[in-house]
């Protein structure tokens, strides 16, 4: 390694100096930095350096080893609290089961330990064993977020190359090309903090081909980004027309690989949804199934004790069947988010600072109309209380005047910005032929916005060409019309082919040479973005079909099985002799749990459709949507 490579990668910074560090952390620094030059760190330390974690290597694993230190003291007290409280019959059995189930040990006489070290014993191995788990998940954790940053890297690495390929039709200054990416993280996510990582270390060795080469060893994309920073360096040291060759050849190359990455996620999503539906309808059939066992089972009425109330067996295979539904969902709409490619990502919608603007816009920005709805809703809630509904529901339709009115707003926003989204294709391609026949880029969008009715996007239009005719002559002020415009549509398709013009014309472009490029660039997206639609859709009705499948399972047994399996556990002897549980099945309490398995479902199916559709504001209409069917199904048949 170079000195100046040694010089970039060095890991302490200045801001992690003893001076700089909270007591906490000295001391935590002082205790256990040692252990960073262990060689069974030497893996987590690789993995640090492809991840973007602010702290130093040394500090990170300190503040691990700290917390592995207050889960050992927390295991061992809760341990020994627990082992010291277990009845003397349990304790035996235990004892017994793990003697005579380790082979060689049964053949062992041990002998008999007072119940304190009996304790100490137990709680001590299990103290040590979360100790040690603490430690490997800061390093499992390193490795979430080097994979996490691959994935984001290898999704936006094809349209950082497309836009760079643009820049360098009209510059050969590769620092400035690698900055316009690198200041468009909204677009290119870790592909730019990956570019302004490059610009940094140039910046401290003073060479731009030693930070590529830095960047491109520590870089977590190791198939993708590592191998382009190389090439990038060798064919930029050819000259401009030898470096916008290779980014012409290697931006179709990287696309066909994407394409390829889509079509595996595509299969992946298929698989994902099968589990899905058996995962969700699973544990409704199962309360079913214990539900008519407990006439014949009638330990499945057996207290439970846990630490704040007793609940019967049954009971708690039902709750928990609820909460394994609700952790499931959560899981499913966090893969579908996931696997959504990254230029395709929902929008992200921002608060308003002011609180009038906040109501002036809520019914156009979901993020504002949370803060309208959201004490209507708390209210809502305080009122069906004082009214004498049950807790549970009190909660579902408090969450519904909340998330339904939002997801209606973000479904009208998302309405609109696909108009937007159609239209800015066709200003474009109109804008692209006025450029070809010669015309300044105010002209010709002046052109469009008198000649071409553009629907939704028309005001906008209309803004871009007056700002634009004032400021012909100042780039920096054309750049200024071109952002205000992105900011005005407010669309990703917006920002990432406007942008793409915008940054262009700043290094040099030619005009003509960049609207070639942006309608290549702004028909695929849009292409993609229809696809993506119409592919999504069918697990918006896989979300709603299970639920209403599983709505109409738990109404049919609510209303054709609970009253016989009733009628048959009141029967206290049967012709064979065999005795029942006359209390097995009570049909207001089993018809209560059913309908919290069943409301558990519809969020769990709605957050799923929700997330497969547009994100998380449309999660919130389709499970509001779908919790105030459930309620209104069973509330209407008189079963709650």
């Amino acid at each position: 390694m170079t000195v100046s490579e040694a010089s970039a990668t060095r890991e302490v910074d200045t801001r992690y100096g003893a001076g700089s560090l909270g007591l906490l952390d000295r001391t935590l620094y002082a205790l256990f930095s040692r252990h960073a030059d262990r060689r069974r760190h030497a893996t987590d330390r690789k993995r640090y350096r492809a991840t973007d974690v602010t702290t130093s290597f040394d500090v990170y694993l300190a503040r691990a080893y700290g917390l592995s230190w207050l889960v050992f003291c927390l295991a061992f007290a809760w341990t020994f609290l627990g082992t010291v409280a277990v009845p003397d019959a349990t304790l035996r059995t235990v004892a017994m089961f793990l003697h005579d189930g380790i082979p060689l040990l049964d053949r062992v006489a041990v002998p008999v330990l007072s119940r304190s070290h009996a304790a100490s014993i137990a709680a001590l191995a299990c103290a040590a064993a979360a100790k040690r788990a603490t430690v490997a998940l800061s390093g499992i954790y390193l490795k979430w977020a080097a994979s996490a940053r691959r994935s984001n890297i290898e999704g936006t690495l094809p349209g950082a190359v497309r836009y760079l390929r643009a820049l360098s039709s009209g510059s050969d200054d590769r620092r400035g090309i690698l900055r316009k990416v690198a200041d468009r993280e909204e677009s290119y996510g870790e592909t730019a903090v990956a570019f302004r990582k490059v610009l940094n270390k140039a910046a401290l060795t003073g060479s731009l081909d030693d930070g590529l080469r830095i960047v491109a060893r520590d870089t977590p994309s190791r198939d993708a980004l590592a191998p382009f920073l190389l090439k990038f360096r060798e064919h930029a040291e050819q000259g401009p027309d030898a470096l916008e060759q290779y980014l012409e050849m290697e931006s179709r190359m990287l696309s066909h690989r994407q394409a390829r990455t889509r079509e595996q996620a595509q299969d992946f999503l298929e698989l994902l949804a099968e589990m899905f539906i058996v995962l969700l309808v699973m544990p409704a059939l199962l309360v079913i199934v214990l539900t008519v066992m407990s006439v014949l089972a009638p330990g499945l009425g057996a207290p439970v004790d846990l630490p704040f109330v007793t609940v019967s067996v049954r009971a708690l295979v039902v709750y928990g069947s609820g909460a394994f539904i609700l952790v499931v969902g959560a899981g499913a709409a966090g893969l579908v988010s996931t696997l959504r490619p990254a230029d395709q990502s929902p929008p992200t919608y921002r608060r308003s600072g002011n609180p009038v603007d906040a109501v002036r816009t809520a019914l156009l920005n979901p993020a504002n109309a949370t803060l309208v709805v959201g004490p209507f809703a708390l209210a809502v809630g305080a009122g069906l209380w004082l009214l004498g509904y049950a807790p549970v529901n009190v909660v579902l339709l408090a969450y519904v005047t909340f998330a339904l009115p939002v997801g209606l707003v973000a479904v009208r926003r998302a309405y609109r910005d696909d108009a937007k989204d159609r239209e800015i294709k066709d200003f474009v391609h109109a804008v692209s032929g006025h450029v070809t026949l010669g015309r300044p880029f105010s002209e010709a969008v002046a052109h469009v916005a008198r000649d071409v009715d553009l629907g939704a996007l028309q005001s906008d239009v209309n803004d871009l060409a007056f700002n634009a005719n004032l400021t012909t002559r100042d780039g920096d002020l054309r750049r200024d019309a071109l952002s205000r415009f992105v900011e005005r549509v407010g669309t990703p398709l917006a920002d990432q082919t406007i942008g793409l013009v915008t940054g262009t014309l700043d290094v040099g472009g030619d005009t003509e040479t960049v609207f070639e490029t942006l309608q290549v660039e702004i028909g695929r997206l849009y292409h993609e973005k229809k696809a993506l639609r119409s592919n999504m859709l069918v697990y918006v009705a896989v979300g709603w079909t299970t639920a209403l499948l599983v709505v109409g399972i738990m109404v049919a047994v609510n209303g054709y099985v609970l009253d016989s399996f009733s009628q048959l556990s009141s029967v206290s002897t049967s012709n064979a002799g065999l005795a029942l549980d006359p209390d097995a099945v009570q049909p207001e309490r089993d018809r209560f749990r059913f309908y919290v398995v069943t409301q558990a479902t519809m969020l769990a199916c709605g957050w799923f459709a929700g997330y497969a559709s547009r994100g998380f504001y449309e999660a919130l209409l389709h499970s509001a949507a779908l919790v105030a069917v459930a309620y209104f199904v069973f509330a209407g048949a008189g079963m709650i």
